[in-house]
């Protein structure tokens, strides 16, 4: 029998002195934590739980989190169905607003560095520590295990309208979608190429895996400070240390890649660089590309 997630370990962690997350949302079962949170930022839902009072939903449920123990309808890129047992995974969505659309790019990349982070932390601490690696733009691979999936983000630019009268700006949230397979059996995944924690050979917590990611997401997130148009703290453009993080943790970057792009187009060369918008630079026979996370349908070595 599994165990169903502790939200309060996981508010306790997070909704806390020096972390920007102002509450948590917890469903014992949800179609989708990103849709659930979409509807939050954008006030077509009202906060449930504990948290429901607190200053951040007067705000908009800027930087809360909403998770689950049974995602039913959750959602990759391009559509994928992400499919999982109940409480076996970690599916948890936070809302983090950001100072310009372009921002938005960079926060699939900065969550897997944040997740990949957390994996080793938390997996070392239970004993067995694990070799996550980052597939741009948005997944985590296991070394421990044939370099199969773990993990998958989803993330979601949301446009806020402002609420000064008059005004025309727009605020922008973007909604990060993480799953992460913790408990799964070999027969429990729907496809040879995805992995779980326990396959790999951490048993852990998935309070412990929550906390630790998110933890890890706000360190990142908290050396690009910005504002909102309405004054709000938001993400604001990625420097150049962050990127080199990035950079140096991307297991596609050095590597012979295929690039599949809508329309059954290909291209094929060597993965170079990240550049500063989060795009991927590949040397190909033609000369040196660079693709953005939205134009790609996956990347894959040849």
């Amino acid at each position: 029998m599994r165990d169903s997630l502790d939200a309060e370990i996981v508010g306790a962690g997070l909704v806390t002195s020096g972390q920007p997350w102002r509450g948590v949302e917890f469903h014992a079962a949800l179609a989708s934590t990103n849709t659930r949170l979409r509807e939050l930022v954008t006030r077509a839902a009202t906060p449930t739980g504990p948290y429901a009072a607190a200053p951040g939903a007067r705000d908009g449920c800027l930087w809360w989190v909403v998770l689950t123990d049974h995602q039913t309808g959750g959602r990759g890129r391009l559509g994928r169905v992400w499919e999982v047992p109940d409480r076996a995974s970690v599916a948890v969505s936070c809302a983090v607003p950001v100072t310009e659309p372009a921002v938005a790019g960079w926060l699939p990349l900065l969550a897997g560095l944040a997740l990949s982070r957390a994996l080793r932390t938390v997996s070392r601490a239970a004993g067995h520590e694990l070799d996550p690696r980052l597939k741009w733009p948005n997944d985590v691979l296991l070394g421990d295990d044939e370099d199969r999936k773990v993990s998958g983000i989803l993330c979601e630019l949301v446009p806020l309208p402002s609420e000064r009268p008059g005004a025309h700006d727009t605020a922008y949230v973007v909604v990060v979608g993480t799953g992460v397979n913790v408990d799964q059996s070999r027969d429990e995944l729907p496809v040879d190429t995805a992995t779980s924690l326990a396959l790999a050979g951490a048993t852990v917590r998935r309070e412990d895996v929550v906390v630790a990611y998110l933890r890890e997401l706000a360190a990142l997130l908290r050396g690009l400070e910005g504002t909102t148009s309405g004054g709000s703290p938001a993400v604001g453009a990625v420097d150049e240390s962050t990127r080199a993080a990035y950079v140096s943790a991307c297991a596609t970057v050095g590597a012979r890649v295929r690039v599949h792009l809508p329309g059954g187009v290909e291209a094929v060369g060597e993965a170079v660089d990240i550049d500063r918008d989060g795009g991927l630079v590949v040397v190909t026979p033609s000369g040196r590309r660079t693709f953005a996370a939205g134009d790609v349908v996956h990347v894959r070595r040849p």
